[in-house]
C-alpha cells in the first residue's frame, strides 16, 4: 500500500482513541471493536474535533463506535502508530494517543451499531486480537497497573 501523506507537511496525523475497559471480579477487561472496512479488532478512535479537548473526542468515538459511555481519563496511557486507508492503495499514517475510558454504561444502540461489532475481552485475549504491537503494549501494560491497584 503506497503512502500517503496528509497535507504539505512532515507531522503525522494526529487521532484519539479510547481504551474502554471495566473492573470485573476475575480482573479487568477490554471492549474492542470492528473497524468498518476490514472488519479487524480495534479501540474506537477518530480526529481531533474543533474546540473539544483531546479526552472528550476520544470518549465521543467511544460512545459513536461501542455504545460505551464513562469516566474518561484526562492523561494519555500510551500512542501507538498505524496506517488508514484512506482510499484504495493509499493510506495516511496515523498516531493515536489513547486515553483510558472505565465503562460505566453501555448503551442498547449507538450511532455505529450496525457497522460494528462488539467483544469484552480478557487483557492477553485483547492483545491477541489487535494488530499493532503498540497497542498489546498499551492493553498488557493497563491490565497489569489495574491488578496493581485492586
Amino acid at each position: 500500500m503506497k503512502k500517503q501523506k496528509k497535507g504539505k507537511g512532515k507531522t503525522p496525523s494526529i487521532q484519539y482513541g479510547a481504551l474502554p475497559y471495566r473492573e470485573i471480579k476475575s480482573g479487568v477487561q477490554f471492549l474492542l471493536v470492528t473497524s468498518r472496512e476490514t472488519r479487524r479488532w480495534i479501540i474506537p478512535k477518530g480526529w481531533p474535533q474543533r474546540g473539544m479537548p483531546p479526552h472528550r473526542a476520544a470518549a465521543l468515538e467511544a460512545f459513536e463506535e461501542a455504545g460505551v459511555f464513562g469516566k474518561i481519563g484526562k492523561k494519555t496511557v500510551g500512542s501507538y502508530w498505524y496506517d488508514k486507508a484512506v482510499e484504495p492503495g493509499f493510506a495516511v499514517r496515523c498516531k493515536v494517543r489513547v486515553f483510558p475510558l472505565n465503562v460505566t454504561r453501555q448503551f442498547k444502540t449507538w450511532p455505529e451499531k450496525r457497522q460494528r461489532r462488539t467483544q469484552w475481552y480478557s487483557p492477553p485475549q485483547a492483545s491477541r486480537r489487535v494488530r499493532e504491537a503498540q497497542l498489546r503494549e498499551i492493553i498488557r501494560i493497563f491490565a497489569k497497573q489495574r491488578k496493581g491497584e485492586g
